[in-house]
């Protein structure tokens, strides 16, 4: 099972690591001790905690976000075709359509660290709490 440092999971939630100390010592986060005392975030906790913070945490600050979201994978849904996979990127939620085949290759699986590369012709930016969009390309 893939494990993290505190500096990794805060790094993957877009916190401090002292923040994820204080979520750990508050209980709000997992986490267990490596052979050398060090602690560390069990991946799918990891992955639990970012998917709960997404569904509570709406609201954003002023930013235009980059086209790649390096994240850890939250949900995995596969037929047998397709796959759906759910990358939380600190305060983002991506979600990706794409062959089972492909989310088998790579082995993405909930706990994974990925990166999701966006290609778009259409990006709006906004700001909250603004009524007009900022910017169209």
């Amino acid at each position: 099972m893939t494990t993290f440092r505190i500096s990794e999971a805060a790094a993957l939630l877009g916190v401090s690591s002292d923040t994820v100390r204080r979520w750990v010592d508050a209980g709000r986060l997992a986490a267990g001790r490596d052979e050398h005392g060090h602690r560390r975030v069990d991946g799918a906790d990891l992955a639990a905690f970012a998917r709960s913070q997404i569904e509570t945490d709406g609201e954003g600050g002023r930013s235009s976000a980059r086209n790649r979201f390096r994240g850890i994978v939250t949900e995995v849904i596969r037929d047998a075709v397709m796959a759906q996979v759910e990358i939380a990127a600190g305060p983002f939620r991506v979600v990706s359509l794409m062959s089972r085949q492909a989310a088998d290759e790579l082995g993405l699986e909930v706990g994974v660290v990925a990166v999701a590369v966006i290609k778009s012709t259409n990006v709006v930016v906004e700001i909250p709490g603004h009524e007009r969009v900022a910017s169209q390309v």
